[in-house]
């Protein structure tokens, strides 16, 4: 029997009554577990109604109050790491100490959104004039919406949410469809911190809930994760209609070995970062950059390590990889093996012909050689386990390549080389950037974000730019009469 999972509307589960659902499976035995209700235009429209009511009174609540319900929120998410990540397993796929990992990292921007107090402080300016102080305020916006992926059902919306939590807002969620329980768990929390019904809103939904979310005249701002046609749409529609959009793009993250690298390290870094999470993650390294002599020992000594990762159920504790998130999109990457490989490609490990499980929706890992900016396998954010090397002969093509392509979401350099390392970082034209670092997210109290087609909206996620996008700057000017002329008996003497 499957599970009906539905929304969380004013502080509790709410069923739905559009009539349409989506299938929900395990994707490491491909049984169908759940079955997800998919909101209508009327039903969002409903829930904003609700949400716009408690962001009313959720404004006036002091900061020292919001901050109490984030540090008790806090709490609650590290007391059910666990839980939560055996959820995510179950609809997702990682590994388990991957789900909980995911729930660490988004627990960080939790812990930051916990300092509103100090976040949310404007300036003052005393006597800008004769009698005249001039300062400076930061307010809510009202109602703002994320709509979040299947990759990180749990750090994702915890990016977005805390911070808008935090800043006075009411928030409204629309989780994928594909792995939508890790949001009524959160919403769940959120209700246990004392955060008033209302102010944390799951709609659970497809592309009728977006285009509601989107076209909502109550609805302020919406952050969105996804692929890059997605969130161009998501940005388009949503700018149209007068909202504030950050909408985080696909990518095509590159990894620049130098020959003075140290090979073993910058091999263990490239397999962890291009195979977790099978992966499915927008800061997978999917392309390798040889320089120079660097080439031959980094695909030897990646390919030896291939063989030595576990792939089966997340839920096992020797499991290194587990399974892609649906039947159809492990068809879809094992497409690109064959696409690269008849395009000139060597193709050194083939995932086609892994040992997996033959339930689920497995796919082994894949490594590509001698790949070519023009083939598909490098032009095409493929968000499954493969990894393409490419050759170069020297760092300035490396640079050059990287610079040349569309997305610039993350890179990393690796080189025992500090003025290099310096170099790239100042010359590579993307937005986070590794030194001997494979996978660069920044931690919550800086902000995470791409460049070009990475990234449509002019403020990254979280951190400090979180802050700005959740909220908007007000300046007061005022003057006060001269006391000397009041009628007001203030029982001492007046000065000026």
């Amino acid at each position: 029997m499957t599970q009906r999972i539905s929304h969380w509307i004013d502080g509790q589960l709410a069923s739905g009554n559009s009539g349409r659902t989506s299938p929900v499976y395990n994707p490491a035995t491909g049984a169908q577990t759940g079955e997800v209700e998919l909101a209508s235009t009327e039903e969002v429209s409903a829930a904003v109604a609700k949400a716009k009511a408690a962001a009313k009174e959720w404004r006036h609540a002091s900061l020292s109050k919001r901050s109490a319900v984030l540090f008790a929120f806090r709490e609650l998410l590290h007391n059910h790491v666990d839980e939560i990540a055996e959820i995510i397993t179950a609809e997702h796929g990682k590994t388990l100490p991957d789900a909980a990992g995911e729930v660490y990292r988004g627990l960080e921007n939790v812990e930051f959104a916990t300092g509103v107090p100090h976040l949310m402080k404007g300036g003052f300016s005393e006597q800008a004039s004769t009698d005249l102080d001039v300062y400076s305020i930061r307010q809510p916006l009202g109602v703002v919406a994320g709509i979040t992926p299947f990759n990180f059902p749990a750090m994702v919306p915890l990016w977005m949410c805390a911070n808008a939590i935090a800043c006075g807002n009411a928030f409204i969620l629309k989780p994928s469809e594909k792995d939508p329980s890790a949001s009524l768990k959160l919403a769940e929390l959120w209700k246990k911190a004392g955060l008033p019904d209302g102010v944390f809103t799951v709609l659970q939904g497809d592309k009728e809930a977006v285009d509601a979310i989107l076209t909502h005249e109550d609805i302020a701002a919406v952050s969105f994760v996804g692929s890059t046609p997605i969130a161009r749409y998501i940005y388009e529609t949503g700018t149209a209609q007068g909202k504030r959009v950050q909408a985080l793009g696909g990518a095509k993250n590159h990894a620049l070995v130098l020959p003075d690298a140290d090979i073993d390290m910058a091999a263990d870094a490239v397999v962890s970062a291009a195979y977790g999470a099978a992966g499915e993650r927008c800061m997978a390294l999917s392309v390798t950059v040889a320089v120079g002599d660097a080439a031959d020992p980094l695909v030897d000594a990646i390919a030896a390590r291939l063989p030595k990762l576990t792939i089966g159920a997340g839920t096992s504790p020797d499991t290194d990889m587990g399974p892609l998130i649906t039947a159809a999109h492990r068809e879809k990457v094992a497409s690109y093996i064959g696409a690269g490989a008849d395009a000139g490609a060597k193709v050194v490990v083939d995932g086609r012909e892994a040992d997996v499980p033959q339930d689920g929706f497995f796919l082994g890992t894949t490594l590509l050689d001698e790949v070519k900016p023009d083939m598909t396998v490098y032009t095409d954010e493929i968000f499954g386990p493969v990894l393409s090397v490419v050759r170069v002969d020297t760092y300035e093509e490396g640079l050059e390549l990287i610079n040349a392509n569309p997305f610039a979401n993350g890179t990393a350099i690796f080189t025992r080389d500090g003025g290099a390392a310096r170099q790239f970082q100042f010359d590579v034209e993307v937005g986070m950037v590794g030194v001997n670092v494979p996978v660069p997210v920044p931690v919550a109290y800086y902000s995470f974000g791409g460049w070009k087609a990475s990234l449509f909206g002019d403020n990254h996620m979280y951190g400090p730019e979180g802050v700005n996008f959740y909220t908007r700057g007000k300046v007061v000017t005022s003057r006060w009469p001269d006391p000397a002329t009041s009628t007001i008996d203030l029982g001492f003497p007046r000065t000026r």
